[in-house]
């Protein structure tokens, strides 16, 4: 049954969007503070440019993510009455001009200053891109750039245990879908991702620069089926994202840097850490070779810069 949320009486419609409003108010007062709002474009902006205002007058803290995978002006809208965050359209990007042209979009287009976006690996509803039918590699990787393009990112369950059956060829759903049925999952599991999410919450804890969305630079790489790119500066912190996304193949590449916009030297060495494997390198120049294999895990580096 559909709730009709403008009613003729408009003492009916004030009553009903003040009955919503107090279902929020109520698991606020046992300790919610995030709401994930299922489908926000089927209810009228309007109640949601009310209902938000209503309850950050007394509880600022409250965030609100908006689950709207709809035209782009709507989810822009969404954010603009209130809405702390934003699903996007990331489970959908995933070559690199993709990747680099949305992420630019969201860091420097005209919803930058008040659209939040937080990527999402997976959903409950959706399994998309190299996560069908794919190897382990494939859920590495996209958990990597999820983490490290955007300041928010999300996961569902099922996602650290490799879960990649979809529902059809045309059905972005899970084949065993917790919508459908009781999902019993051994988290301790050898080969569980857990060990991978806690080391990437652990380096974005540490560097400032993954706080931030428009500080991302996009660099070049002599083959395009990486992704390259650099949060932050020196002076400062700066880091250095470099990510295969073929999931199924090791490459290797000359990257393109723009030291410069790093605020490095164009002369001289630099040191490199992989806050992934602890390795260290030192550079010179902006033309470094680097080669990433998935078979055995490596899917992306996370670099750390220092002038040496």
């Amino acid at each position: 049954m559909a709730i009709n949320f403008w009613p003729e009486d408009d003492a009916e419609r004030v009553a009903l969007w003040e009955a919503c409003r107090d279902v929020f108010l109520h698991w606020i007062d046992v300790g919610v503070r995030i709401f994930r709002v299922d489908n926000p474009h089927t209810k009228p902006i309007a109640f949601w440019a009310w209902v938000i205002e209503e309850v950050r007058r007394d509880h600022p803290d409250v965030i609100f993510l908006s689950e709207a995978f709809t035209k782009p002006r709507v989810m822009a809208k969404l954010a603009e009455v209130g809405f702390t965050q934003s699903y996007t359209y990331f489970t959908w990007r995933n070559t690199s001009w993709e990747l680099r042209e949305y992420v630019e979009e969201l860091a420097y287009g005209p919803t930058a200053g008040y659209l939040r976006p937080n990527f999402w690996v997976n959903t409950p509803d959706i399994l998309s891109g190299p996560l069908r039918d794919g190897p382990p590699a494939a859920f590495r990787m996209r958990l990597v750039l999820a983490a490290t393009l955007v300041p928010n990112y999300g996961l569902y369950s099922g996602y650290e245990l490799y879960e990649n059956e979809p529902a059809s060829e045309d059905n972005e759903e899970y084949l065993h879908s917790e919508k459908y049925e009781i999902r019993r999952r051994d988290w301790d599991r050898a080969d569980s991702l857990a060990p991978l999410i806690t080391q990437l919450n652990d380096i974005r804890r540490r560097h400032e620069a993954f706080r931030w969305l428009r500080n991302i630079r996009f660099h070049h790489s002599d083959d395009d089926r990486f992704l390259v790119y650099s949060k932050g500066s020196r002076p400062g912190d700066l880091v250095l994202v470099v990510v295969n996304l073929d999931p199924d193949e090791a490459h290797g590449t000359l990257l393109g840097l723009d030291l410069g916009a790093m605020g490095l030297p164009g002369n001289g060495p630099y040191v490199v850490t992989d806050e992934l494997s602890g390795e260290s390198y030192e550079w010179e120049g902006a033309r470094p070779y680097v080669r990433l294999d998935p078979e055995v895990g490596q899917v992306a580096h996370i670099f750390s810069i220092g002038k040496r």
